[in-house]
Formats: structure tokens, C-alpha cells, sequence
């Protein structure tokens, strides 16, 4: 990943020596607000009832957990790499956590972040990444397709911008999306129909990083504007940094393990076809023996 706000305004984060057993610890931190350090936890948690504009639950109540992981095995049944499987678990539960939590609302941005991290984590992973995503998105009773357009819409609009003035929220702008992160930041500062999440501070780092805008200030800046607290947006981009760290060391170690692996079965085959030719071998010269015994006993014929 090219060096941006994280790397000149945030501390650094450096991957640890066990990445693969790391990763999806920190992921569990990163995606659950009320988690401060990168511990393991049970998975299966019950959330909070939801009044969620996208579904209304049977009376209030949410799914359980299962549920939703269930909903994401039905529908994509192919095989997935157990590094892999695990960072898609935790991220599914701990996102059903904030899904079905009574102050979440979907916007654009949460989906932008959501879409970055997603493609970050699976990036190289051979799957189909279509298939996984929707499935992912359909186990929270969302749409896959609204998520990939309004991250594609940022992500085109927020290259075009000039300079980090113009990513500001404006109710009174002729911007649409300027218009809808005035109302982002309207509920954001209301406070009850908004949930803080580091899926949100990932999709406003990622509109500064696509509009080249790499001053600290910046990134504090729109964070003031959005109404967002600026310590945890700081914390969790940290966050966010020692994940992708951690995915880029498990990912190399995968590729390396692959890699030896199939060496070792192309040995081993190499080794079984050398040993069945010599068997082979073995099989002719034996007959070719008993050939040649059978004609010395034959009679002579007088």
C-alpha cells in the first residue's frame, strides 16, 4: 500500500514475528468499538436489537450470530483457506455486532471503509471475491450491489477533488455527496441515530488518501467536520495500519508454505513416476529372463 495519512500523521504500527495466529486478533479489535487491545474472545455473541432502515427483525429482535454465519456457508459452499476462513469469521461477527446494533444506519462512507478492508483482506486469495462478498453482504440482510456503487462513487469523486477543501460535508452544495455527508455529520453529531465505527474512519481516511491530500491536518479536519472524536478515529487508523501489516506477513507466509508445498508434491510425484518406471523395468527384464530359460529348455526335435 502506497505511504499515506497513516504513515506522516500516525504512530507506526510494526507487524508482529506470528503474524498468521495475529491477524485475526487484531481484526477483532479493529472491528468492535468496545475492544482496546487485539485479545481473543468467544465468537459467538448475541447483539442488540436493531431498528435498522435496511430490515426490521420480527419483533425488534436481531438474529443470532449463527444465523448470519450460516446465511454466508449456505450460500458460498466452495472450500476456504483456514487463514483466510478465520479473518472472514471474525469480521462477519463482530460486523453483525454492529449491524444489528439500534444506533446503526448505513451511509456511504462506513461502506467505502468496509469495501477497502474487505478487498485489502481478501487481495490474492484464490476465490471467486464476487461470490465471497456478496455472500458476506446478504448474511447481514444488506445488498452487496449498493455497497460496491457507493464505494465505487466515492472512490471516483473523491479523485477528483482538488484540494482536501472541497471533501467537506455542505448541506447548501450543488455536490450530492457533499450533500449526503453534511447529513452523515448531522446525525453523527445528534448522536442517536449514528454508530461510530473504524469501518467509518477507514472510509474518510480513504476519501483524503484518493484525493492525494497527505497533511495531518487534513485528516483532522474532516474529522471536525464530520463529528466524529478525533482520538478514536486516530486510534483505529493505527488499528487499520497494523492489520494490513499483519495480513501482508500471513499472506507471505502463505505464499511461501504454497510454494514449498508444491515442490514437495511435484518431488514426491517425480519420485513415485521414478519408482513405477523402475518397476516397469524390473517386470520386462523378468520376463525377458524367463523368456530366454524357457528356450534353452525346449527339446530338440530330432
Amino acid at each position: 500500500m502506497q505511504r499515506s495519512l497513516v504513515d506522516h500523521g500516525l504512530p507506526g504500527v510494526q507487524p508482529g514475528g506470528r503474524a498468521l495466529s495475529s491477524s485475526h486478533r487484531c481484526l477483532a479489535s479493529f472491528t468492535h468499538p468496545a475492544r482496546r487491545a487485539c485479545p481473543s474472545s468467544p465468537l459467538h455473541r448475541r447483539a442488540a436489537p436493531s431498528r435498522s432502515s435496511v430490515s426490521v427483525m420480527a419483533a425488534g429482535v436481531p438474529p443470532p450470530v449463527s444465523d448470519t454465519k450460516s446465511k454466508f456457508y449456505t450460500s458460498y459452499r466452495k472450500p476456504l483457506n483456514a487463514i483466510y476462513n478465520t479473518v472472514i469469521q471474525e469480521l462477519l461477527v463482530q460486523q453483525h455486532i454492529i449491524r444489528y446494533n439500534t444506533k446503526y444506519q448505513y451511509d456511504e462512507v462506513y461502506a467505502l471503509g468496509f469495501v477497502s478492508i474487505f478487498d485489502q483482506i481478501i487481495e490474492g486469495v484464490p476465490v471467486d471475491k464476487d461470490a465471497v462478498f456478496a455472500a458476506y453482504i446478504e448474511a447481514l440482510t444488506e445488498d452487496p450491489k449498493r455497497y460496491r456503487e457507493d464505494a465505487e462513487k466515492l472512490e471516483k469523486w473523491a479523485s477528483g477533488i482538488s484540494s482536501p477543501e472541497d471533501l467537506t460535508p455542505a448541506a447548501d452544495s450543488d455536490d450530492e455527496v457533499r450533500k449526503s455527508l453534511a447529513a452523515i455529520a448531522a446525525r453523527a453529531e445528534d448522536g442517536s441515530k449514528f454508530l461510530y465505527s473504524r469501518f467509518f474512519a477507514v472510509g474518510l481516511f480513504r476519501l483524503l488518501e484518493l484525493s492525494k491530500a497527505k497533511d495531518p491536518q487534513a485528516l483532522q479536519g474532516l474529522v471536525k467536520a464530520m463529528h466524529v472524536p478525533q482520538e478514536s478515529v486516530n486510534r483505529d487508523l493505527t488499528t487499520y495500519k497494523g492489520l494490513l501489516s499483519k495480513l501482508n506477513a500471513a499472506k507471505e507466509l502463505m505464499r511461501e508454505y504454497t510454494a514449498r508445498e508444491r515442490k514437495k508434491a511435484e518431488e514426491r510425484a517425480a519420485a513415485k513416476a521414478e519408482a513405477a518406471k523402475g518397476k516397469d523395468e524390473g517386470k520386462d527384464d523378468k520376463k525377458e529372463a524367463e523368456g530366454q530359460g524357457a528356450e534353452k529348455k525346449e527339446p530338440v526335435k530330432a
